[in-house]
């Protein structure tokens, strides 16, 4: 939502961009001329009564920031979020536009909201998905005409070679939130597979999360701790991607992963699991990186090897991998979008 934001400021749009959340500072930056609006809701609830009543006052808070900004079209992302901000824009004459961003099949959000999720979909004026496995299953519930593909975008990385020390001996990078769904233990099980024959490589995971501990024991009892390294988040990530010598995207379901598309354009050589879903529309298999079936560690660790081994595999791989910028470049993508909002507003 940042880059999109920034893309239509620049071009002399009026962007309002509505969180729940409350940030004091935003982690990705946004140009000035985007109208930031805070709304601070987002307090778990103890009970059903509880959540009921957050829920009506985050509704009733977004309502009105809606109709402040007097939109022309109203674009919302993930699930629970679409589901009130199709509530709140209803009535207000601005078509509005949902996006789901994860695999809907995999990501369980309760029956509750399943159900509101059927009812309401059908009400929004266009549904965005970001791929094809995401599409089939949208058309379960919202008809075939409402329903557009969109991958996420991915900008040209910044040129920090030269800039940025190399490390003392190769590395595997991966990135992402320390959760279960991006299936870092799982990357654990297969880097330690890896270490007896390539002692001299290391692991870095950047990225934070609930999993932290759960993942810093896992090392320690694979006795690989001392070869991992979990800095937490890093606002240039492009920085370290650029000195990596493998990625490695081990998550059990995806959207279209973001860390997996600016690892490829950094020229960095890619393996994934085949995760539903994005991977495999992402990655050209054998040209670009490497797919090995999901959440086989045993294949992850095999397809880790080989590329540890061959030096000149590595550069091949990294030599197309910055073809995404082609395929998912921020004009490319960015004009997809406009498509759908000038049918939607027509």
């Amino acid at each position: 939502m940042s880059i999109m934001a920034n893309y239509w400021v620049a071009r002399g749009e009026e962007v309002t961009l509505i969180t729940f959340a409350a940030e004091s500072t935003d982690f990705y930056y946004l140009r000035p001329e985007v109208k930031r609006v805070v709304l601070g809701l987002t307090a778990a609830s103890a009970h059903l009564g509880e959540a009921l009543k957050n829920n009506l006052r985050r509704l009733r808070r977004l309502r009105q920031e809606i109709r402040a900004s007097r939109p022309d079209v109203v674009i919302s992302f993930i699930h629970w979020t679409n589901m009130l901000t199709l509530l709140a824009a209803s009535g207000q004459g601005a078509p509005t536009i949902v996006s789901e961003r994860i695999d809907a099949r995999k990501h369980r959000i309760g029956p509750g909201w399943s159900t509101l999720r059927r009812l309401l979909y059908p009400k929004a004026h266009a549904v965005v998905v970001q791929s094809e496995a995401m599409r089939r299953w949208t058309e379960t519930i919202v008809t075939k005409d409402k329903i557009y593909i969109i991958p996420n975008p991915v900008a040209s990385p910044a040129d920090f070679s030269g800039a940025v020390p190399r490390p003392s001996g190769p590395r595997v990078v991966a990135m992402g939130r320390l959760i279960y769904q991006k299936g870092f233990d799982l990357l654990l099980r297969a880097f330690e597979k890896c270490v007896a024959e390539h002692p001299d490589w290391s692991l870095v995971v950047l990225g934070e999360g609930e999993e932290r501990e759960r993942l810093t024991e896992l090392a320690t009892r694979l006795k690989i701790a001392d070869r991992i390294q979990m800095p937490g988040v890093v606002r240039e990530p492009a920085k370290v991607l650029h000195t990596a010598d493998i990625f490695v995207l081990p998550s059990r379901y995806e959207g279209f992963p973001n860390a997996l598309l600016e690892a490829m354009a950094c020229g960095v050589p890619v393996v994934s699991f085949d995760c539903p879903s994005g991977p495999i529309e992402i990655i050209r298999n054998g040209v670009d990186g490497v797919l090995v079936p999901p959440e086989d560690v045993d294949a992850l660790s095999t397809a880790m090897k080989g590329l540890m081994s061959d030096e000149s595999e590595r550069r091949r791989l990294a030599s197309r991998a910055p073809e995404v910028l082609q395929r998912f470049g921020v004009e490319k993508v960015m004009e997809a979008w406009e498509r759908v909002i000038q049918g939607v507003v027509r």
